[in-house]
């Protein structure tokens, strides 16, 4: 989901103080990206072998491609499957440049899951550099990444927890108002703004909440 940055100062009348909170959230959107290696390529091989063949495959990603889980290469693998295949567990929203942070990363509301593809070198996932970046939605009913569900990037009408940890809404948590850059750009409502340690890439930095 697309996080959308507030960037109004705050007007009107005086008003009361209020807490704020200052959490280190930076490395909470990495672990949304998730590994999808098509190919353990090496230095030496090229176009005459099969990993190469799946390198150009990881640059064709278009919207509207499926995958599913292939956890051949890791436990959070996923794998390019044509959308009819039963395994196919999303479709792409979008398909965007990689991202070397995560916090850079910013899909389109309705996103549930963001996949990095990473092009391997030696067959070490570990060590793939990123090719593309994917915005999927599932194909089943299930929708995290939906305003309120406790899934996918935090946007406005998603719930955090007191660590800034995105949370259903319905299990309790702070309504997000606004992403801004600073707590002082946050609307009169949000009395409970939480400020981020920077993040490389993150287009805000302040979260402001208030008590659902």
């Amino acid at each position: 989901m697309s996080a959308q940055s507030s960037t109004r100062t705050r007007t009107g009348g005086a008003r009361g103080p209020r807490s704020t909170r200052t959490v280190l959230r930076g490395g909470a959107q990495a672990g949304l990206l998730l590994a999808l290696v098509l190919g353990g390529a090496t230095a030496c091989n090229d176009s005459s072998s099969s990993s190469a063949g799946a390198d150009r495959k990881a640059r064709e990603w278009k919207t509207g491609d499926c995958a599913g889980p292939d956890t051949s290469t890791s436990k959070d693998g996923y794998q390019a499957l044509d959308c009819d295949d039963p395994k196919a567990t999303i479709k792409a929203l979008q398909v965007k440049d990689g991202e070397i942070f995560a916090g850079a990363v910013e899909c389109p509301a309705g996103t549930d899951e963001i996949i990095s593809v990473k092009v391997s070198y030696g067959g070490d996932a570990s060590v793939g550099l990123p090719s593309r970046t994917i915005c999927g939605r599932n194909l089943s009913d299930e929708h995290p990444g939906d305003a309120g569900m406790g899934g996918g990037q935090l946007v406005v009408g998603d719930c955090v927890d007191d660590q800034a940890k995105e949370v259903a809404c319905a299990s309790g948590g702070s309504k997000v108002l606004a992403l801004a850059k600073t707590a002082e750009e946050c609307p009169a409502a949000a009395d409970e703004p939480i400020e981020l340690f920077p993040s490389p890439g993150r287009p805000y930095d302040a979260i402001c909440a208030a008590k659902a």
